[in-house]
């Protein structure tokens, strides 16, 4: 692999700024294939050099997969003038290294968010033709019935024209306010919401728990976000 600058590998971790880098080097706390690095501009190959920042070994990454708890209020986006986006969650190195949303979540809607900055990957898990599901956990005004399951099960068209396909729909209580998972295998503008609205029991609260058969970290708090795991990545692959 090609050559790069020391602190720019360093920083793409997302751990330490290019700024933090060259305050560790100059303390002696960054090693090179067990070397005291000299200087921020060093040039090195980030797949065969040992790298430690310190005391902790870099594992370096050819292309960047992180999985966030989106909250509500941040648009599904890489900018946008009409408000905050997703990328401001992160921190100022990996907003650098041109990390897009893998799909889109409403702004009002919560839940797992996969950015990267790996194209084919991310569009062979939004093709329609990989059917890669997406599970979201709603709350609904109106009690939800078989009836209604029914009807996601046999796909709908909508009052607009839309035309869905069949979709999951698991109620877990059903009264006043009702709660369910939405199994999708496509991802349509808005389309949880307005299926439910077609069966007159608007959406009151969305949030997204599983993309194919990656389930959102419970141990992320709402707006944290994690890279994902060689394991984790190598489940999206085999999708």
């Amino acid at each position: 692999m090609e050559k790069q600058r020391l602190d720019k590998i360093i920083a793409s971790t997302g751990k330490w700024s290019r700024k933090e880098v060259k305050n560790l080097i100059r303390q002696g706390m960054v090693l090179v294939d067990g070397l005291p690095a000299r200087s921020a501009e060093d040039k090195v190959d980030p797949e065969q050099a040992v790298i430690v920042v310190n005391g902790e070994e870099l594992t370096y990454r050819k292309v960047t997969w992180v999985m966030l708890n989106k909250p509500a209020g941040y648009l599904s986006a890489t900018e946008d003038g009409r408000g905050l986006t997703v990328l401001d969650l992160l921190t100022p190195e990996l907003r650098k290294q041109g990390l897009f949303p893998v799909g889109r979540l409403d702004k009002d809607t919560e839940g797992l968010l996969l950015l990267t900055n790996e194209g084919g990957l991310a569009h062979d898990l939004l093709s329609p033709r990989h059917h890669v599901d997406k599970v979201y956990y709603t709350r609904v005004s109106g009690r939800l019935t078989e009836e209604d399951c029914r009807a996601f099960q046999a796909g709908m068209t909508l009052d607009d024209g839309l035309v869905c396909q069949s979709a999951g729909l698991d109620i877990l209580t059903a009264g006043e306010e009702s709660e369910a998972y939405v199994t999708l295998r496509e991802g349509k503008f808005h389309q949880v919401k307005r299926m439910l609205a077609q069966r007159g029991k608007p959406v009151l609260y969305l949030e997204r728990v599983r993309m194919g058969n990656l389930t959102l970290d419970s141990s992320l708090s709402r707006g944290s976000f994690r890279f994902l795991t060689e394991e984790e990545l190598a489940l999206l692959r085999n999708l």
